[in-house]
């Protein structure tokens, strides 16, 4: 089973629940991790939060707290809808649809790799 929030921040979703401005509260805080006097002066990082879910998103990806909004407001679009379809909601079908592509491409990788190993070692008995 995978963690439905954890699905979220697939770029073409489509059907996703709209969001009103009036549920959202929105913050902007000092952001973290690399980047020095430029991250530790500027309240870039923007923390949206969704009242009747409680779900609360925090996005530093960019330098622009505009873009940063935008990204959050996506972002957090996408984990209301799965928090209220679950596993009807199209961010967690294309979620399954790529870890199955993802398991299968290993799948090959692995067969492909067995051949090879057997190849060389036929190469090896013509040699002997």
């Amino acid at each position: 089973s995978l963690p439905l929030l954890q699905a979220a921040r697939k770029k073409n979703s489509l059907n996703l629940l709209e969001l009103t401005e009036a549920e959202l509260e929105e913050q902007f805080v000092r952001g973290d991790g690399p980047g020095g006097q430029a991250t530790n002066k500027t309240n870039n990082c923007v923390v949206l939060k969704h009242i009747p879910s409680g779900i609360v998103v925090k996005c530093h990806q960019t330098r622009s707290v505009e873009k940063n909004r935008k990204i959050a407001r996506e972002i957090l679009q996408e984990k209301v809808d799965l928090f209220y379809k679950g596993e009807d909601s199209d961010v967690f079908k294309e979620k399954k649809a790529s870890e199955k592509q993802k398991q299968e491409k290993k799948r090959r990788a692995k067969e492909n790799l067995g051949r090879k190993k057997l190849f060389k070692e036929m190469q090896q008995l013509d040699k002997e």
